[in-house]
């Protein structure tokens, strides 16, 4: 099982969505306060399992409705992706992956683990 792991910064506090093998498979924004962390939280674990994934990298784009994952190529040539809340705010970004397939299972991933994981403090 994952967790959504806490981390203290400087101006805030944000959460990783961490799956059970320990690897970060999405990173929220910053939140200033501890109730909109956990706003984005429970707007991750609502969304997840239902947002159809917009695939932006490919030629003819299929608009989909927020909430939704936007796969996308970034400067870097790397596959990523965003969780969009239904009012079109990011709540959830990935790392870069070299392959396409390696993003779409990030995407299962944060599916899987996002409506059941617990909320952990870092260390």
């Amino acid at each position: 099982m994952g967790k959504f792991l806490v981390k203290e910064v400087n101006t805030g506090r944000r959460f990783n969505l961490v799956a059970g093998n320990g690897e970060v498979i999405g990173v929220s924004e910053v939140y200033a306060s501890r109730s909109g962390l956990r706003n984005g939280i429970a707007s991750v674990r609502k969304n997840a399992p239902i947002a159809p994934v917009e695939d932006q990298t490919v030629e003819e784009v299929e608009k989909v409705k927020n909430p939704k994952f936007e796969m996308y190529i970034d400067k870097a040539g790397e596959f990523r992706f965003r969780l969009k809340a239904r009012n079109g705010e990011i709540i959830l970004a990935s790392e870069g992956y070299a392959q396409k397939a390696g993003c779409k299972n990030g995407i299962e991933s944060v599916r899987k683990n996002a409506v059941d994981s617990p909320v952990v403090k870092a260390e």
